[in-house]
């Protein structure tokens, strides 16, 4: 776990690159692939989305690469101001990261993360892929955006829990692995000198 405001930046980071370019792959092809397809009359989606000149976006239609750019700044921004800090406030509520397993508390924070951020995350997709082409209608847009969450929130959950932040953390480690294994040995002799008090008091109580 990040220890500290710079190996929250590299973790958010990590996990933001992965993730964004996870979600643009399962919007243009799982979700839209085949609609895409069928308006330009191409065999593939990459084909589809060169050939109406980019992906629709602001109004526009713009290259994948500055799709995936403005989404970075976006997710990274909200994941270090909102997902982050309150996931950890939320699991907090639930478990004690000092007496509760690991697993448990990364678990919490996983689960808390996707319940803040997919839901935020699709509330501003829908504004950057809202069709301003036909007038915008606020029940167009909370339509639009319940319909991103639906879709948005089985694959977060699931990609999160089981896949990305499983390798995210492995990169994490790799990373910080001297700052981590510091941290466990610091542990490692707070514990031995705690164990060591309590023979000392049960020893003095004997006497």
């Amino acid at each position: 776990m990040p220890r500290n405001l710079f190996q929250r930046m590299v973790f958010a980071f990590l996990t933001v690159v992965v993730t964004v370019h996870a979600y643009v792959f399962y919007s243009l092809y799982v979700i839209n692939g085949n609609v895409l397809m069928q308006l330009t009359g191409t065999q593939s989606v990459l084909s589809a989305i060169n050939c109406q000149g980019g992906v629709y976006m602001f109004g526009t239609y713009l290259p994948i690469w500055a799709v995936i750019i403005i989404e970075l700044c976006i997710a990274f921004t909200l994941e270090m101001v909102m997902g982050s800090p309150c996931s950890f406030k939320l699991a907090c509520r639930i478990f004690d990261p000092r007496k509760d397993h690991p697993m448990m508390f990364e678990t919490a924070i996983i689960c808390a993360t996707v319940g803040l951020m997919c839901p935020a995350m699709s509330f501003i997709a829908s504004f950057l892929y809202y069709p301003y082409y036909s007038g915008f209608s606020f029940i167009t847009l909370m339509a639009i955006w319940l319909k991103l969450v639906c879709f948005n929130f089985p694959f977060a959950f699931f990609t999160q829990l089981f896949f990305i932040q499983p390798l995210i953390r492995k990169i994490f480690k790799f990373l910080f692995f001297k700052d981590i294994a510091k941290r466990e040995q610091d542990q490692k002799m707070k514990d031995n000198n705690y164990h060591g008090e309590e023979e000392s008091i049960e020893t003095f109580v004997q006497i």
